[in-house]
């Protein structure tokens, strides 16, 4: 078998994340189709890898096969896979912390590893400067240059195949899913790449953020038919509001809860809804949003400073918070993993749903990714209840999920591209 081939079956069964692997091997890129990544194979480039190279693929494509992290010694939690420690952070830099999604922590520790020479360069997303509204992988290889990376970017994009993403010297900063793949190419090349993460609800649709900047701008004046000078997600407080400026100046925004809650959110790729590690188990450290519930146990979304939980996964990560701490990079205070879970249910309840997601799939006629070590079928058995409605549910999904993607699925196997690619998208306005 090639990897073409391969690779192809992973599209098929709507195993792929977009998480851009695919890249780092000969005549294969990543483009933009139907609103996510996905790659497109040179049958003629790629016939010329290897045995070596599809190996390497097969051992690292999240869309095959997804371990659980237990390394020896290090606590492993059923909701958030190894911990060597946890706490509250944020960074003490307070334009980082200002312009970070949640705290800013993920870009004060990068920015300090290139600085103080324990990296060469920092992988990650930012918006495309040409077009604000959409996102792309960037290296940058200074401190200053890593505050183009900070805050949220709810869309698709490819980090995983940036070159030298994997290479010893790379601070790699990536969804769970490009951590994973970062991770076991690195182990088989003989590289170690410092991987930051952070939770991950999976990756919206681009022409989601399409829909609701049109909405967004209708009742304005502005020319849809140019591209925005800037748009960003969050950031700039927290939780940070949805916000876009037209080339003509004009801004409209809109709440966290409005736009990731009712316009991204529901826009997820199916491949999400059936991941295991949304938490990002194969980083070295992972972040995520720390809020405050209200009495009622809903999040408390009221305006405020970031602040992130912050998790260490190995030892090398476990010496990174303590080094950037004692350097004065970021304010840590020990947390407990109780509080995080009670203000992140939704990693707790992928977890729960694994079996029948799982199920749905494979009644379709799909692969589905192996799993191992996320004791699945305990979690499901504990809730008949809810694995039956959400069995029933993901039947319906994929149903429609197959009347649309199809078609675009064997256009892909021909290398076909999507008349909306990367950078234009659907006709707006």
């Amino acid at each position: 078998m090639s990897i073409a081939t391969e690779i192809n079956r992973v599209v098929d069964s709507l195993n792929c994340s977009g998480c851009g692997l695919c890249a780092q091997f000969e005549g294969v890129t990543m483009q933009l189709h139907n609103g996510f990544m996905r790659p497109v194979v040179d049958p003629e480039a790629v016939s010329r890898t290897g045995a070596g190279e599809l190996a390497e693929f097969r051992a690292s494509c999240p869309g095959i096969r997804i371990q659980a992290q237990r390394g020896a010694g290090i606590y492993w939690d059923p909701d958030f896979g190894p911990v060597l420690g946890a706490w509250e952070a944020h960074a003490t830099n307070a334009i980082i912390r200002h312009e970070g999604s949640s705290g800013g922590v993920l870009t004060a520790i990068a920015s300090w590893l290139l600085d103080s020479g324990r990296a060469c360069r920092v992988v990650g997303a930012a918006k495309d400067e040409d077009d604000p509204s959409r996102t792309r992988s960037l290296t940058v290889g200074a401190a200053q240059e890593v505050r183009s990376l900070a805050g949220s970017r709810y869309a698709p994009a490819a980090n995983a195949a940036a070159p030298g993403a994997a290479s010893t010297g790379t601070v790699f900063i990536g969804k769970p899913c490009e951590a994973q793949a970062v991770r076991r190419l690195g182990q088989e090349r003989g590289q170690r790449p410092v991987i930051l993460s952070f939770f991950c609800a999976g990756t919206p649709d681009q022409r989601a953020t399409d829909r609701l900047l049109d909405e967004l701008f209708a009742e304005t004046d502005a020319d849809r038919s140019r591209p925005l000078c800037d748009m960003r997600y969050r950031g700039h407080g927290w939780p940070g509001e949805f916000t876009a400026v037209a080339a003509d100046g004009t801004t409209v925004s809109t709440s966290y809860s409005e736009s990731w809650g009712k316009a991204l959110g529901p826009t997820v790729q199916w491949r999400c809804r059936l991941c295991p590690d949304g938490v990002g188990e194969y980083s070295d450290v992972t972040a995520s949003d720390f809020w405050r519930a209200t009495p009622d146990g809903y999040p408390d979304f009221t305006d405020g400073e970031g602040v992130s939980a912050l998790l260490a996964r190995t030892p090398r990560g476990l010496e990174i918070i303590r080094e950037a701490e004692k350097a004065g990079v970021i304010t840590v205070t020990p947390l407990r993993l109780d509080d995080l879970r009670q203000v992140q249910p939704y990693q707790h309840e992928r977890r729960d749903y694994l079996v029948p997601r799982r199920t749905a799939a494979r009644l379709m006629g799909l692969h589905t990714p192996r799993m191992r070590g996320f004791g699945a079928w305990r979690r499901a058995l504990a809730r008949p209840r809810d694995s039956w409605r959400q069995l029933r549910g993901s039947v319906s999904r994929l149903r429609r999920k197959f009347a649309v993607d199809w078609p675009w699925n064997r256009s892909l196997k021909q290398g076909g591209r999507d008349r909306g690619g990367a950078g234009t998208g659907p006709r707006r306005g």
